[in-house]
């Protein structure tokens, strides 16, 4: 009888198999890291989210001087920065803009009012990063806390 050829007895089909997985693998982890340290390299062009930091943080309605210092992530003020301040909850008498000094310190006057039986309420900044610099201003910033008598 003649020896027939199965499909299971057959093991030439693989022989070359597991050699072509390991270049595979090491071809894919080499273009991995090449493109992992490509990417490592593009954080040199992140840029830095800027916040306030009112003085005073809580006020009552009316005329009042606050201070605004604009910082970085790092806490390191920021100078020639525009602040501009809004009303949140809080009413605020137009908009009022200032831009910060050489120690990152914006001064505005701001006149608050709370509505009718409206016991807080907030004033909200906004930046406008100084041009040239690696900053942005894309999250909410502190609040001013206006709080009635």
């Amino acid at each position: 009888m003649s020896e027939r050829r199965r499909f299971h007895n057959d093991t030439r089909g693989i022989e070359g198999l597991p050699v072509r997985l390991v270049i595979a693998l090491v071809v894919g982890v080499a273009s991995l890291s090449v493109m992992m340290n490509m990417i490592s390299g593009i954080s040199g062009l992140a840029v830095a989210e800027l916040d306030v930091q009112p003085e005073p943080e809580v006020a009552t309605p009316g005329e009042h001087t606050v201070e605004v210092a604009v910082v970085d992530p790092d806490g390191q003020r920021v100078s020639d920065a525009t602040v501009i301040a809004r009303g949140g909850s809080a009413r605020l008498d137009g908009v009022e803009t200032a831009t910060t000094d050489a120690d990152g310190v914006a001064t505005m006057e701001l006149s608050t009012a709370l509505g009718p039986n409206q016991r807080d309420g907030t004033v909200e900044f906004d930046i406008k990063p100084p041009a040239g610099d690696d900053y942005a201003d894309r999250r909410g910033n502190t609040a001013l806390l206006i709080v009635s008598e």
